[in-house]
């Protein structure tokens, strides 16, 4: 029997799942036991940790979001970043007591470049080659998750929102699950709901502004707004809020998604030269509009009765972003991740564990109604070590 054939015949996997959000904070993975696949899937999350990119590969990968990145940037960075992968895989196993020999399989989402959902030809570019994690590591890897569910006319994202109606949907309750990485996003689960009623989208930036005020008035010498500090003190720049809210990305209906192209630096520094404010009433105006659109768009499009609101991504650290959100959706339970028994951080690194897992099961990893694809498909492609 061939190795594929194996893994695909496995009831049980341990599976490490990886991915590096919008933010480049590091590489976070989520090393997980799962029994079985889809529906009946039973999780185990063993051992997380965010695995920091060495400063200059950081910045390498940031270039990258510049008009003016070359090709052979890009080309030399798929492998760099596929080998900073292989490692953080590596260096998980090893802290978190086992043998690579034990692991089944690493499912990686990668490094996100470039996501082009709209347009003729909608597309989308993940980097960390995954046959560089294979051989690095000896182990089955799966990745490139987005252009399966593009090739059937969809976003390529949300992605998330599968294992979310997997591990978290609740028989009474209905709850919202949102993410404040650089991108904020929601995934709707109704109460008792099945796969086909699940909503999720994107709703505007997330931590990505707040990041780029912060780093430009820093001059690099801090990359957020630790505990939404700087934003507490600064004063809202209620014109520019007004301007940020009229943004067309807020009022077009789900599903959609979005990324730095929209959201990123060369947005933030065409503020810089709108108009003059000091850092911290940058950082606040910035956290305002973050927390507004994440509200509006909760409240715009999500009709069902929802009963509790649990927060994931860097965001759920800020407390100014915390306090502006529980206050604008206030008939919500707001919760951190951590009351579902993960770290608010770990939410996504699992989820492409369970996408991987669903990849080996030949069982879908889309969500038609968050992506808008024309039907569910199996995602994934696979290097074999």
């Amino acid at each position: 029997m061939s190795c594929l054939a194996a893994l695909s015949s496995q009831t049980e996997r341990l599976v490490i799942g990886m991915i590096s959000g919008t933010s480049v904070d590091g590489i976070d993975v989520a090393l997980c036991r799962f029994e079985g696949a889809g529906e009946n899937i039973k999780q185990q999350l063993l051992h997380f940790a965010t695995v920091a990119y060495e400063p200059t590969l950081r910045q390498q990968i940031f270039n990258l979001f510049k008009s003016s990145a070359t090709v052979d940037d890009l080309c030399v960075l798929n492998v760099a970043v596929g080998e900073a992968f292989a490692r953080a895989a590596l260096e998980v196993t090893t802290n978190a007591g086992f043998q690579l020999e034990q692991i089944d399989l690493i499912s990686s989402h990668g490094q996100t470049v470039r996501h082009l959902p709209g347009g003729r030809l909608p597309s989308t570019l993940q980097i960390g080659d995954i046959s560089v994690i294979a051989q690095r590591t000896g182990i089955v890897t799966v990745g490139d998750f987005r252009p399966a569910d593009m090739a059937v006319g969809g976003q390529g994202a949300p992605l998330v929102p599968m294992a979310d109606y997997l591990l978290f949907r609740h028989a009474t309750k209905g709850r919202l699950l949102l993410n404040i990485g650089g991108i904020a996003n929601v995934t709707v689960l109704p109460a008792n709901t099945s796969a086909d009623a699940v909503l999720a989208f994107d709703l505007g930036p997330g931590n990505a502004l707040v990041d780029a005020a912060v780093n430009h008035y820093t001059e690099g010498q801090e990359t957020c707004d630790t505990d939404g500090g700087r934003a507490a003190i600064g004063n809202v720049d209620r014109q520019l809020l007004y301007d940020l809210m009229e943004h067309e990305f807020l009022q077009r209906r789900p599903p959609k998604s979005t990324g730095r192209e929209m959201f990123g630096t060369e947005f933030f520094e065409g503020l810089l030269r709108q108009v003059e404010l000091s850092a911290n009433d940058m950082v606040a105006t910035l956290t305002a509009f973050t927390c507004e659109a994440i509200v509006r768009g909760i409240r715009d499009f999500v009709t069902l009765e929802m009963h509790e609101l649990w927060l994931g991504g860097g965001g759920a650290y800020n407390e100014s972003m915390v306090r502006h959100l529980t206050a604008g959706l206030s008939e919500l339970k707001a919760e951190s991740f951590n009351g579902l028994g993960i770290e608010p951080d770990a939410r996504e690194a699992l989820a492409f564990a369970v996408l991987g897992n669903q990849t080996f099961s030949e069982q879908p990893g889309n969500l038609p109604s968050a992506t808008g694809a024309q039907k569910s498909v199996v995602l994934g492609k696979i290097a074999i070590a």
